[in-house]
């Protein structure tokens, strides 16, 4: 058996295709869901930020400086993602909860 063969086989085996479909998918939603934090919810809170500056807003405790305003926006982006995934996973894997017997 030819080394292409083989790698044909385990491509198939192992769903690789489909595994870099998602990962490709999943990068795109990832600027999406990005792009939403930064270019409309953000907006919408550095209303309620001083100097309204989010990306930069910092909290000063003596010689350490916490970067809440980039924290705060990352963040956002995650509990988003894993809203999506979760939504996502739900439709697709209809099957009931598993109870412990």
């Amino acid at each position: 058996m030819g080394l292409i063969q083989e790698f044909k086989e385990f491509l198939q085996e192992y769903k690789i295709l489909g595994l870099a479909i998602a990962f490709i998918i999943g990068a795109a939603i990832n600027s999406l869901v990005a792009s939403l934090v930064n270019d409309i919810i953000m907006p919408v809170i550095t209303a309620f930020i001083p100097q309204g500056a989010w990306k930069e807003a910092t909290l000063i405790l003596g010689p350490v400086v916490l970067k809440w305003g980039s924290f705060l926006a990352n963040m956002i982006n995650f509990v988003i993602i894993a809203f999506v995934i979760f939504i996502i996973a739900k439709i697709f894997f209809k099957e009931k909860k598993v109870t412990k017997k």
